[in-house]
């Protein structure tokens, strides 16, 4: 009896957590989908490079992987005199801490540690909160320190509440895009922010036809080899 006590003791917290947070949703991530990925860094920039960086993207590999021509990526980033060094934000930890009471956490890294189906939950589960600094808390993140940043793309949403608990968040201002329309922009971002986790895959991903392609070739012939060398024996 004591076993199971302990047991519940140490997940009670999870299973907390599970009750209160938003079910997640999967969206349809794609890393070869240069399409999305380029609508996807064109909303990055212009809604969240201000705060979040993406230490582990640099310039020119992203260039190179969404086939950007040299006037694509200026006007991706004007400001950049040359591609060189790693896709930061001038946001400084301490102005940060001092503005929203954390860091602004690097987005590559979150992207890796918190998953695709976390991200774009999150990103559609803001929802109005007077009590907040920015008068907006979020779902799957309590009393979070940022920002609606797709606000006016979505729309403002409420929390519909039943029995002390969110049961669902519903529309009450429309925004510029339509649900289907906002769902697929908020796709192509969190498609892109999971590109930029883990920027290899796509060498990887065109790497990996070859070295199945070789290793069916070398396995035809390791059995054509095999059968000329036992013929005399079966």
């Amino acid at each position: 009896m004591m076993r199971y006590a302990l047991i519940l003791f140490f997940l009670w917290p999870v299973l907390s957590w599970a009750e209160l947070s938003a079910p997640l949703e999967q969206p349809k991530i794609n890393p070869g989908d240069t399409a999305s990925l380029r609508r996807g860094a064109k909303l990055y920039v212009d809604r969240c490079l201000g705060c979040h960086g993406l230490k582990h993207l640099r310039y020119l590999r992203l260039k190179q992987d969404l086939s950007l021509s040299d006037e694509e990526f200026k006007t991706l980033f004007p400001w950049l005199d040359r591609p060189t060094g790693a896709l930061t934000s001038n946001l400084r930890d301490e102005d940060a801490q001092a503005w929203f009471g954390v860091p602004a956490p690097d987005l590559s890294e979150r992207a890796k540690a918190l998953g695709t189906d976390w991200l774009y939950t999150y990103l559609k589960s803001f929802y109005a909160d007077d009590s907040r600094p920015f008068g907006v808390n979020n779902w799957v993140s309590k009393d979070v320190a940022m920002p609606n940043v797709l606000w006016d793309l979505q729309g403002k949403q409420k929390a519909v509440i039943n029995k002390g608990q969110i049961e669902r968040l519903e529309i009450v201002e429309a925004g510029s895009l339509s649900p289907q329309e906002f769902d697929r922009t908020v796709t192509d971002l969190v498609n892109f922010l999971a590109y930029a986790a883990e920027p290899t895959q796509l060498e990887r991903r065109r790497l990996g036809k070859y070295v199945i392609g070789f290793l069916l070739v070398l396995t035809f012939v390791a059995y054509r080899l095999k059968k000329a060398y036992w013929k005399d024996i079966h």
